[in-house]
């Protein structure tokens, strides 16, 4: 079906629910919904899944007050206020309380209308974005168009040092059509923009920001404190443009990396909610009353990086010979006790769109691994292999890969390392090593991100013009068939030829106080995709 125009908004911001109020009654027409489905938005959820969802959360009603403590894993002095650079799931956790986007992502991963009231495109390239009016900064200021002009445009700057500036690099122009609408034309069509523009990175700063010492934003709860690597104070933002959130008077989040010593102080009452958990601490959790455990079934995972641009990685065989000695149901067993979905080395997860089933499982193959060892001429090598607690299960997967790898004639040197600083220190910069990445909401997310030849996240530093070329061709095609079959093929490329190997997809767990509400899964991971805060509140 050709697309001739199409429309994201909703006059309540409440996502799915409000798009089906306006076909029911109030003049988008089934037609009008269909063209948004075409054109690649992610509205795949019935309005009672997520009618249904709001009803389990929020069964009690919400009580405002009270002071929570929220403890991550990673945190370091490269922690940061500044959204284009936020690095890890605790930068993202920040910023979400701080800032806010022009779209969120629901449970469903359809991306809801925030700052912004709607996005209108004819083409997925042009796109119109209109403003709410009743939003101010913490420092009093209002909500501008200005503002997002600003923001969006800072992302191609080299000097910003964005981590999107790949991302960023598809806005060809963004300019502002009056004090609340902006206008933003693509250098191709994507029709993901607004799923895009929902994630941490894309959150709005006031114009001309430079200091990010403290947060000025639009989001739920002020910066009251920010100590990089130590911890966060925010407070809750009385002229929050949500009516009646947030619930909580104030949040002090920061790091505990030893996960023994996060599920210690949770049980203890030191903290409220902690994340990760490792599945192998979740009977400790919920033997206990006074604490809970809860799983999200995410897209993200714990992959073995092998980097082309280092030691011995360069060659495709060894490459395949490391694929081949991930035992992945054993992964699953050992590692994750259970908690996970198998995966095949492709990014993308079974519950995906535009997941490939096509492509034959991978198996524990110790003999084939042998073979690509010798054709590689690294048989009775010793190689160093670096794992850590920051990389959820990767202490344990390399346990498992250096008992696989004796029976070939391989030595792997484990060289275990500490959780703190270990994504600033450790992570791109070994031949071997291990990486956590967060679910992403869409495929040319994931690929852009951490696939694509030139991304700054290119953890495997594997260049392929091929697929290169693939990811832009998707990016474009608005006839879903085709567009599946394209991401199919990039896929393909990725389980054949990158130095990235995936043996699960991982639940993210956190761990909470029995008397923190509000909490539900979400796809993105752990502490509701990162966007827990404005959502919980303290049983009494």
């Amino acid at each position: 079906m050709k697309n001739k125009g199409c429309k994201w908004g909703d006059q309540d911001a409440s996502g799915l629910a409000g798009k089906v109020g306006e076909v029911s009654g109030h003049g988008v027409s089934r037609r009008d919904l269909l063209r948004g489905l075409a054109a690649g938005t992610v509205l795949a959820a019935t309005a009672g899944g997520l009618m249904a969802g709001a009803t389990s959360v929020y069964a009690q009603a919400p009580r405002r007050g009270g002071r929570i403590k929220v403890a991550s894993a990673t945190g370091s002095t490269a922690d940061t206020l500044d959204p284009a650079r936020g690095g890890n799931y605790t930068d993202y956790c920040r910023h979400f309380m701080f800032y806010n986007g022009l779209t969120t992502l629901d449970e469903f991963l359809v991306p809801r209308m925030a700052l912004a009231e709607a996005f209108d495109t004819s083409d997925a390239m042009s796109w119109s974005i209109k403003l709410r009016k009743d939003v101010v900064f913490h420092d009093g200021k209002p909500l501008t168009s200005a503002d997002v002009v600003y923001t969006l445009n800072r992302h191609k700057d080299p000097q910003t040092a964005s981590k999107v500036l790949g991302v960023a690099q598809q806005l060809e122009e963004v300019k502002a059509a009056g004090p609340h609408e902006v206008q933003v034309r693509l250098s191709s069509p994507n029709a993901d923009l607004p799923a895009i523009l929902a994630t941490s990175h894309f959150l709005i700063l006031r114009d001309g920001t430079t200091n990010f010492a403290i947060a000025n934003g639009t989001g739920p709860f002020k910066c009251a404190e920010f100590q990089p690597g130590v911890r966060s104070v925010a407070v809750r933002n009385d002229s929050y443009w949500k009516p009646g959130q947030p619930y909580l008077d104030e949040i002090e989040f920061f790091s505990i990396p030893d996960e023994a010593a996060r599920i210690n102080a949770l049980l203890a009452g030191d903290v409220d909610l902690i994340n990760p958990v490792n599945p192998r601490s979740v009977p400790r959790i919920t033997e206990t009353a006074n604490a809970k455990v809860m799983e999200s079934a995410t897209g993200g995972y714990t992959n073995l990086v092998i980097r082309d641009d280092l030691g011995p990685n360069q060659n495709p065989d060894f490459v395949l010979a490391m694929k081949h000695l991930l035992d992945r149901e054993q992964i699953n067993r050992v590692a994750f006790r259970g908690f996970g979905t198998i995966a095949n080395d492709q990014p993308i997860a079974p519950s995906h769109q535009y997941y490939y089933a096509g492509l034959p499982q991978r198996e524990y193959d110790p003999e084939k691994a042998k073979f690509h060892l010798q054709k590689a001429g690294l048989s009775g090598r010793s190689l160093p292999i670096v794992a850590s607690e920051a990389a959820t299960g990767s202490l344990d997967i390399a346990q498992l890969l250096q008992l696989s790898g004796q029976q070939i004639g391989l030595k792997l040197d484990i060289k275990r390392v500490p959780a703190d600083g270990y994504w600033s220190n450790h992570w791109m910069k070994h031949p071997l090593h291990f990486s956590n990445i967060g679910a992403r909401p869409t495929a040319d997310l994931m690929f852009s991100l951490f696939y694509k030849s030139d991304a700054a996240w290119n953890e495997s530093g594997w260049k392929n013009e091929q697929f290169d070329q693939l990811l832009l061709a998707a990016r474009a095609e608005i006839d879903g068939v085709k567009r599946k079959q394209l991401y199919a093929d990039m896929q393909v490329l990725v389980h054949e030829h990158c130095g990235i190997g995936i043996p699960q997809f991982n639940s993210s767990l956190d761990g909470h106080n029995a008397k923190l509400k509000g909490l539900s899964p979400h796809p993105l991971g752990g502490l509701m995709g990162y966007m827990f805060a404005e959502h919980v509140w303290l049983e009494a």
